[in-house]
Formats: structure tokens, C-alpha cells, sequence
């Protein structure tokens, strides 16, 4: 099968036509045509930095027993959805038990939140081995992330003294500008480049992702060729591409009311994937009073908490399944000599029969609810299909954006909150001396 297949039910008809945004975000002549850089960038990435980026990965996994990455929504949900994804919610425990062959290496991510004991707890976890630090900032000034980064800075100053804390720091940030390029520049550390025509949203294809996903011990090579080739298929396609076809369908369920998308999977590693896809989403569409909220369940788990509303709920929502359809790590269900629980008729069979049997019940049922669809099948879990899986997206969400009628690469809401939040940390820092 092709990477990705794509499947509507309960959508009738799709009137939208997205070929009008297609080719405003392929020429280039949209509201912020000036960060569309992630559109060719599968095809088009520094290829120099790109080996660079393999050898650090190697060299932090030589050095460090734990990689501490610092950074806030893209520069961080990204990385952490792929490493997930491709080594499971327990890589880290796994890897502490040195029973991961690729890698011994434990990455926690930090500077996404201003929880003084997540902090503290990724000290403790940290210990007395031997780690480094993935700082993530385009301006270095965003404040979750300083002052993460400030923290285990000084923890690692004061453990190896100055000079070697800054050969274990690395630093993705601005090609030019900036506070935490120009600190990098004063300090030695080896810097790679946020593109100045990518956003934080669309980065997850650069060292942004790139870095922290390679020191996992996962395959970037075939995370980028997984993703070349899905926008190879896109742009040659002669009709509307699937991408394209999929914002068309968000856009039509819209316009007939139906303004939220429950994005659903039915394994925990892709937990991290929802997280991506409401960034993805909210923040591109989210503006001038219109939008489709996007919201995150994983299955079959959250059907014993959202599964009433889903079924019952308003009719306001509309649901994007991803499924996988191989699983290489199966299990089987065992016998036992008592039918203690009714199951006989499942003994013997792999748990992943259950899993799809359990897609195909609970979309159908959610189908008679009144819940149209949008079912995204990928093949298997790697990173070939995952970098196809993150193209997708991201070309489907430029498309729906410009469909929609707003700027899909801007976020101007989010600088009020910021606003408040040094204004009153100013006024209570004062209060304080």
C-alpha cells in the first residue's frame, strides 16, 4: 500500500475546491508566504549541517547518559511525538535498563512549562551521570524555555566548570539574530539553524527535530526521504492531492457546523502526535474569530471518559483517526485451564486483532452517532512513514488555512498572554528587592 490512504464516511460530498489555496501556498503569494520555506525543505535542507547533526547525535551518546532538551510548542512537541512514536512512551526507562540497542541514551524534555518540581524532577533523574543540554530558540528570549535553560546550565557549569559545560551544550536558534545566537556565539557552543523561513510549528524537519530525534538512535535519513517522497506525490499529482483533499473536507465540515476535530489513534506511543496536530492546527487556523478547535483523545483508553460525549455529544464534532496497520510488536493473548473472564474465544489470538477490531466497532458506532470521518491509514510505525505522515500534515493544514481565508504561519494572539506575564513577574520581582 502507499504511505498514507485516506477514507471519508459520513461526508457525502466534498464542495469545497482547495486548488485556488494549493497554488497560492506553492507560488508564494499568500499572507506569510515569507515562512513557506518547510515546503521544499524534505528536498532543499543544508545537507553540511545535516551530517553535522549525525555526528553530535553520535557524540552525545557517547558522552552523556541523558540529553535534557529545552523548549516550548514547536520546539519541542515535534521531537518528542517522533522519539514516542518510533521508540515508545518507555524508551527512557527501557534505555536506563540498557536494554535499547540503539541507544543507551534517556532524553526529557524541559522549558515547556513553569512547574518548578518537573524541574526538579529531571534533576533528580539526571543524578550524577553524565548529560548534556539541546537548547531550542528562535529569539532565545521566550521565557518557559530561558529560564530552563538558565537552570541546567548552572547544573552543568557547576559539575564540569565552564569550559566543558559548553562543549555539551548545543543550540538550535537563529542563523543571525538574536539572544540566544548571540550568547552562543560568546560561549563556543555548536549551534545549529532554525531557518528564518520556517516557523516553530512547521520545524519539526529541521535540527529543531532533527537533533534530539537522531540522539534517540532513530533514522533521519529515512525520516527526510519519507517526507521528500510524500511531497514528491503530492505535487505530481494531476487532480486534487490527498493532502489537499483532506483540508478540503475539514473546510466542508466547518462550513456545515461542525467546528471540532477530534483527533483520535488507538496507541499510546502516538499520544504525542495528537499534541503536535492541535499545535499544528490551532495555531494556524485559530484567528479572526473563526477556526476548528482541535482536540486529542487516544483510544481505546479515553473511551471510558470522552466515549459518552463523542457518541452523545452536541453534533459540533467531527473525527480524524489515524490507524497503523501493522504492528510489529505483538503479543498473544494466553490460555488458561478457567474461563475466568469469557475470553476463551480470544486465546491465542494477537492483542493487534483486538486493536483493529476495536477501530472498525467504535468508528462505526461513532458513525450511527451522527460523527462524520476522516480515516488516515499508515503503514507501519518508522520513520520512513512518519516523515510522510508529518508532510502530510503540514502541507493539508497550509492548504486548509488559505481555504479558510487566514494567515496560516502567524500568531499574533499569542503575544498577549506573554504581555501579561512579564508585566506582572516585573511588578512582582520589584515587590521582592
Amino acid at each position: 500500500m502507499s504511505t498514507i490512504e485516506i477514507m471519508f464516511n459520513g461526508i457525502d460530498s466534498i464542495d469545497v475546491d482547495p486548488k485556488p489555496a494549493e497554488e497560492i501556498l506553492l507560488e508564494r503569494t499568500g499572507p506569510g508566504a515569507e515562512f513557506t520555506g518547510w515546503v521544499d525543505l524534505p528536498v532543499d535542507y543544508d545537507k553540511k549541517e545535516f551530517d553535522r547533526i549525525l555526528a553530535c547525535a553520535d557524540k552525545i551518546r557517547r558522552e552523556s547518559q541523558v540529553l535534557v532538551v529545552c523548549g516550548v510548542g514547536g520546539s519541542y512537541l515535534g521531537p518528542e511525538a517522533a522519539i514516542d512514536f518510533l521508540k515508545g512512551k518507555f524508551a527512557n526507562l527501557i534505555a536506563a535498563r540498557g536494554e535499547d540497542p540503539d541507544s543507551e541514551l534517556q532524553i526529557y524534555f524541559t522549558g515547556n512549562n513553569y512547574a518548578p518540581g518537573r524541574i526538579k524532577e529531571i534533576i533528580q533523574l539526571i543524578g550524577n551521570r553524565d548529560f548534556s543540554v539541546n537548547v531550542i530558540s528562535k529569539s532565545g528570549g521566550t521565557l518557559e524555555t530561558a529560564i530552563a535553560f538558565r537552570i541546567f546550565r548552572k547544573l552543568l557549569e557547576d559539575r564540569y566548570g565552564t569550559e566543558e559545560a559548553s562543549r555539551r551544550i548545543y543550540a538550535t536558534t537563529s542563523r543571525d539574530s538574536g539572544l540566544l545566537k548571540a550568547e552562543t556565539d560568546r560561549m563556543g557552543y555548536e549551534t545549529f539553524v532554525i531557518p528564518d523561513d520556517v516557523g516553530g510549528r512547521y520545524s519539526v524537519l529541521t535540527a529543531v527535530g532533527l537533533l534530539p530525534i537522531a540522539a534517540a538512535g532513530c533514522d533521519i535519513s529515512q525520516l527526510m526521504q519519507g517526507a521528500a517522497d510524500m511531497r514528491s506525490d503530492l505535487l505530481r499529482s494531476d487532480g486534487i492531492n490527498k493532502a489537499s483533499l483532506y483540508a478540503a473536507a475539514r473546510q466542508q465540515m466547518y462550513r456545515q457546523g461542525k467546528k471540532i476535530e477530534i483527533f483520535g489513534n488507538y496507541d499510546p506511543d502516538m499520544a504525542g502526535i495528537n499534541e503536535w496536530l492541535k499545535q499544528l492546527f490551532g495555531e494556524s487556523e485559530g484567528k479572526d474569530g473563526m477556526g476548528i478547535f482541535p482536540v486529542g483523545v487516544s483510544l481505546s483508553n479515553d473511551l471510558h471518559s470522552m466515549g459518552q460525549m463523542i457518541q452523545e455529544g452536541e453534533r459540533s464534532i467531527f473525527e480524524t483517526v489515524i490507524a497503523v496497520e501493522e504492528q510489529d510488536d505483538d503479543i498473544i493473548i494466553p490460555a488458561f485451564d478457567k474461563d475466568f473472564d469469557n475470553l476463551r474465544y480470544l486465546e491465542g489470538q494477537p492483542v493487534s486483532l483486538v486493536n483493529k477490531c476495536a477501530v472498525d466497532g467504535v468508528m462505526d458506532a461513532h458513525l450511527d452517532g451522527g460523527v462524520p470521518q476522516i480515516r488516515i491509514t499508515i503503514p507501519k510505525k518508522d520513520e520512513y512513514t512518519l516523515g510522510s505522515l508529518f508532510y502530510f500534515f503540514e502541507f493539508a493544514c497550509g492548504v486548509s488555512a488559505y481555504t479558510q481565508g487566514v494567515n496560516p504561519f502567524n500568531q499574533p494572539g499569542v503575544e498577549a498572554y506573554k504581555k501579561n506575564i512579564k508585566v506582572l513577574l516585573n511588578n512582582a520581582a520589584n515587590k521582592m528587592i
